[in-house]
């Protein structure tokens, strides 16, 4: 889109927003929704239950406040990428304040029983609340360090094999050909460049999927593509004869990171994967990783250190990058933490958490897109997804002994199969909670994950079973 259609694009979506609002909210559909009471089978049941459950959310925003948040996501969105392009964080802090101030508001609004942050934390993880995941947190705080001053007593994998010239067209074809092979439908989808990697679906016929490439860095795609990849499995496999119902939706937004953390952690940046697709990598890169073998290769991509970038950092402390915006966002919320501070604060967790600083705005407070859009209670899904992963990738390497031998050999249907059957086919009939219990007969938690960090980097820093 061009520069100058962001305003009046912003003032169509706000519009459209509005009327589909009104009509979501409607007397008419209030009254057809009490009028759906049956005999109903199970699934048609709980697409009523669950759009009762909508329209009494939605019911809480009037028509107004939806078409200035929309308005206001827009103008955020333009201000985001011309802080970006300048490098300076003051362009965006005036739209950023104003989409502070709706999102306060719209806590408000929806109602809320000890913190306004559980209000907003609702909209992406339905029963989410910060007594909640405090405890989540305050639990990894004390078991994420330990191992991860183990690794740190330990001489750093080589990975300066990812920073040579890795044309871009390459990269391009290497990550379609393993988005294929782990089952995306081409379609019913495709993949695209943008600033920032994301996942649309239209409906599980049309899922598209973004990526970004850095030609002197090729872990920039691999994983992004590969992450964005799961997401869109997840799409690709809800039912079609639900669509526009809930349960043609996802469960929840946790669930639905489980399954891109899945397939870019559990799987991409495992062994078994790249026994399969590391001399494929070779034969497109020959010159680049001729002197780089797979048990090298192998533990470069599964270094561990502090970093700048969340959407690239490594998957232990990827989890510290998701605690600083979950702090900041609840800090926002309950007015302890204003916007004009946010460099300053964004800084300080940093150091508290990494031990790093950011150099400049871009690669600091401007990196991720989602405060642009609204989105303000989306951060911490990202790490319960990691954890729901681990748990799910147990329970499928119970259910499928030959799991491993299945991935070495380039073989994904068995565990797409497996997905589809345990999650995707259910949309959103069950909450997250209740889906892993389902699967793992356990509650949720950090257990799963913990073993798994453990035993993985015990294995590629050689660490002894004491030191962890």
């Amino acid at each position: 889109m061009p520069p100058k259609a962001y305003a009046v694009r912003g003032r169509q979506l706000s519009t459209l927003a509005s009327q589909a609002h009104t009509l979501l909210t409607s007397d008419t559909y209030c009254q057809l929704l009490k009028s759906l009471k049956g005999p109903l089978s199970e699934d048609e049941a709980a697409n009523v239950r669950l759009s009762q459950e909508d329209y009494d959310k939605a019911a809480c925003l009037p028509a107004s406040f939806v078409e200035a948040l929309t308005q206001a996501s827009s103008a955020a969105m333009e201000a985001w990428m011309q802080a970006r392009k300048q490098n300076d964080y003051q362009i965006f802090a005036p739209a950023l304040a104003r989409m502070v101030d709706l999102k306060k508001q719209q806590a408000k609004l929806y109602g809320y029983e000890e913190h306004p942050y559980d209000a907003l934390l609702d909209d992406y993880e339905k029963g989410a609340t910060v007594k909640m995941l405090d405890g989540i947190f305050d639990e990894l705080r004390m078991e994420l360090p330990p191992l991860l001053a183990a690794i740190a007593s330990k001489p750093a994998p080589d990975d300066q094999f990812f920073s040579q010239h890795f044309p871009k067209q390459d990269q391009w074809d290497f990550s379609l050909e393993v988005l294929k092979a782990m089952g995306y439908d081409f379609e019913a989808g495709r993949q695209d460049y943008s600033e920032h990697p994301f996942t649309t679906s239209f409906g599980p016929t049309d899922v598209r999927i973004t990526t970004r490439v850095s030609e002197q860095n090729l872990a920039s795609l691999l994983w992004s593509s590969i992450h964005e990849g799961g997401h869109a499995l997840y799409e690709q496999g809800l039912p079609e004869d639900q669509y526009g119902m809930p349960l043609g939706m996802a469960a929840s937004l946790s669930i639905h990171e489980s399954q891109s953390r899945l397939w870019e952690n559990g799987i991409g940046r495992s062994y078994d994967f790249w026994s399969h697709f590391y001399p494929i990598l070779q034969a497109r890169f020959p010159e680049q990783l001729k002197a780089t073998s797979l048990d090298s290769y192998y533990a470069g991509m599964n270094r561990v250190e502090s970093s700048l970038i969340r959407t690239e950092a490594d998957e232990l402390t990827y989890h510290f990058h998701v605690m600083i915006r979950y702090e900041i966002e609840k800090g926002l919320m309950e007015n302890s933490i204003a916007v004009k501070d946010l460099p300053e604060v964004w800084n300080s967790l940093y150091q508290k958490y990494l031990g790093i600083t950011h150099p400049d705005a871009v690669q600091g407070i401007l990196q991720d897109v989602h405060w642009s859009h609204g989105s303000f209670g989306y951060f911490p899904t990202y790490s319960l997804g990691s954890f729901y992963a681990a748990q799910f990738l147990d329970a499928a390497r119970i259910a499928i002994p030959e799991l491993p031998v299945q991935i070495g050999g380039g073989n994904f249907k068995p565990l797409l199969a497996w997905l589809r059957k345990e999650i995707h086919q259910y949309g959103r009939k069950y909450r997250s909670a209740e889906l892993c219990r389902r699967i793992t007969g356990q509650e949720p938690g950090i257990s799963a994950f913990m073993n798994y960090s453990k035993e993985k980097y015990r294995r590629i820093y050689q660490l002894n079973k004491p030191e962890m």
